[in-house]
């Protein structure tokens, strides 16, 4: 793993995203979006750069929450750990929104 936490724009809400500042951040802590951006966690080395969508969220007992992905470009998914400042209510609507569209 590579640490690189900058701050950045996300792409999907626009809201100006600030560093983590204990590991790589990763997703937009207010909507939860990514972007298909590393092949391995902070190396910013894929080429895709595609939107990550969240669409699932579930427990860890050791992680916390873990965040499930789909680029919207290419349909990769991915997996990455919650982040300390991540909204929950927007959590908690990633898994009530997966619960609607599993029935």
């Amino acid at each position: 793993m590579i640490k690189n936490d900058n701050s950045f724009i996300c792409q999907n809400c626009g809201k100006e995203v600030p560093p983590l500042k204990y590991t790589s951040r990763n997703h937009c802590p207010f909507c939860l979006y990514s972007i298909h951006i590393d092949n391995i966690p902070g190396d910013r080395a894929n080429t895709c750069l595609g939107l990550m969508r969240p669409f699932m969220v579930e427990p860890n007992t050791k992680k916390g929450y873990i965040i499930s992905y789909k680029c919207t470009k290419c349909g990769e998914v991915k997996r990455n750990k919650s982040a300390d400042d991540d909204d929950f209510d927007v959590l908690l609507k990633v898994v009530e929104d997966y619960a609607k569209n599993r029935k």
